[in-house]
């Protein structure tokens, strides 16, 4: 295309006013201006677009044809701006956010209830996986940000973390559990050391912390069950399997009711902080500046748009 859209525009204008004195006014410029852009035009197609007469100017059958096709082009162009607006207007946007499985039914959901309550034209996308899987996504651009927690190497060096809480690990276990293994003559000390234990799949982070702790305390653990997600360990628990790590904040109501009671451990597993994570050096969209408002709203985002 050798001509710009504005000389595409000028043509556009001048057919539809039919002259080229009122295409002028309305495009806040001078006659000279028109008839040269509409020469050059002509010039460069090779044809007359405009035949003169007393009352202006119409098209000739080569400008009908060209006529056609740049109002379809400017109609379209119209159609978009308008949509712009609009999705300005609405607050529409697009929002891609990575997390665990665990941390997304427990911690992530009650968020998005009231985001989304609050800017329902916003569009979320959630892609449930490893938290390494995560920032490997993060650092691809695949992902806006994504919920995980502090303490692992990757995100201490590369992504910016936005704390939101602390979570605790504990072990649980129903009573009738601990009363078997009382009746074969385990202590109160050595449960963890001679139960059947429920811990989640060696690939995730949560349980790569707990094999940590067990190894930095010298429990050796003889029978072990693995699991994909925390819902599992919890209801393995519950029906006697076994003794399984979970987290307190995600098993609050069995511990009150008494359905799971928490193992006693000579030395306390350390708290985690869990938040979101992202690059620090990102373009935030006004869908990524609209959430981390809503999550910290006291705290102020940095436009970097």
């Amino acid at each position: 295309m050798e001509q710009t859209l504005s000389s595409y525009y000028i043509f556009y204008t001048v057919a539809d006013c039919g002259k080229i004195s009122k295409a002028a006014e309305k495009l806040y410029i001078s006659q000279p201006a028109v008839s040269k852009s509409i020469q050059k035009l002509e010039d460069s197609l090779g044809c007359r677009l405009f035949l003169r007469n007393s009352r202006g100017v119409i098209l000739t059958e080569e400008g009908r044809v060209l006529y056609t096709h740049v109002k379809s082009a400017i109609d379209t162009l119209s159609i978009g701006e308008e949509k712009v607006r609009r999705s300005i207007e609405l607050g529409v946007g697009h929002l891609k956010i990575g997390v665990s499985s665990t941390l997304c039914r427990y911690v992530l959901l009650p968020y998005l209830k009231d985001f989304t309550a609050k800017y329902p034209h916003i569009n979320i996308s959630i892609k449930c996986q490893s938290t390494k899987e995560t920032l490997r996504l993060i650092q691809e651009d695949k992902l806006d940000l994504g919920l995980a927690g502090l303490g692992n190497q990757e995100l201490a060096h590369t992504l910016h973390f936005d704390y939101i809480s602390d979570i605790e690990d504990l072990f649980v276990a129903t009573k009738q559990y601990l009363y078997y293994l009382k009746q074969r003559g385990v202590c109160d000390n050595q449960i963890l050391q001679n139960c059947s234990l429920i811990l989640l799949d060696k690939n995730n982070i949560s349980r790569q912390y707990i094999d940590e702790y067990l190894q930095q305390n010298h429990i050796e653990i003889q029978e072990c069950i693995d699991a994909s997600s925390m819902d599992l360990l919890i209801e393995f628990a519950k029906i006697n399997l076994g003794v399984a790590c979970v987290i307190r904040q995600f098993i609050e109501p069995e511990l009150a009711e008494g359905s799971l009671v928490e193992i006693p451990l000579p030395v306390p597993i350390k708290k985690r902080s869990i938040g979101f994570v992202y690059k620090p050096e990102c373009r935030f969209s006004q869908s990524m500046e609209k959430f981390l408002s809503f999550i910290h709203p006291d705290q102020r985002i940095p436009n970097r748009n």
